[in-house]
């Protein structure tokens, strides 16, 4: 056996030459193992993870637009926008419920406002609740605009009396893609 010296001050440490034997050839190169099965599962699970992120995104999208769609208020016809519009804002007084129903300039549902308003002041006077109701509402269409016409019962407890007073009121609506109360004034 033959041995090969390092150079001088290298840091290589001294291995014997390996000979093979005559006639023999030299042996076959290592073949490369294969991938391990952890890349293929990271991989797997990779894939898995982006799947389930971009259904998890498209859910939400689809919940988003459902929740939308059934929680608006119905605005389909100029009776059910008018009928939408008074339990939103003289039942429930809840003018962010109320403001989608109406148009954008409201200066033309000022008298209603009014009632509104005297409503409440006679409630803090009189310590009592007002409750509004109103019957059939009797829509009028042309085109993109309608009037509803509606008789509006106002009620409360007074002395152990129930007391009440029947206003018939005129509401207009207009459709700009969806129907909304833009006027309202009381017919006398």
């Amino acid at each position: 056996m033959e041995s090969v010296q390092p150079p001088a001050g290298s840091q290589v440490s001294w291995v014997p030459a390996q000979r093979t034997r005559s006639g023999q050839e030299s042996p076959d190169p290592v073949a490369i193992p294969p991938a391990p099965k952890r890349r293929r599962l990271r991989t797997v699970l990779a894939i898995v993870a982006g799947l389930l992120a971009v259904l998890g995104v498209a859910g939400a999208a689809i919940a988003y637009v459902a929740y939308d769609r059934y929680t608006s208020p119905d605005q389909s016809a100029p009776d059910i926008t008018v009928n939408n519009y008074l339990q939103a804002y003289m039942a429930d007084r809840n003018d962010i419920r109320a403001k989608p129903l109406a148009c954008g300039d409201t200066s033309k549902l000022a008298e209603l406002a009014a009632l509104r308003a005297d409503l409440v002041e006679r409630e803090k006077r009189f310590d009592t609740t007002f409750h509004v109701k109103w019957g059939k509402l009797d829509p009028h269409e042309e085109g993109d605009r309608a009037e509803v016409l509606v008789d509006l019962v106002l009620s409360t407890w007074v002395n152990d009396l129930i007391q009440s007073e029947r206003q018939s009121w005129r509401f207009v609506t207009e459709r700009d893609g969806a129907w909304r109360v833009c006027e309202a004034s009381r017919v006398t």
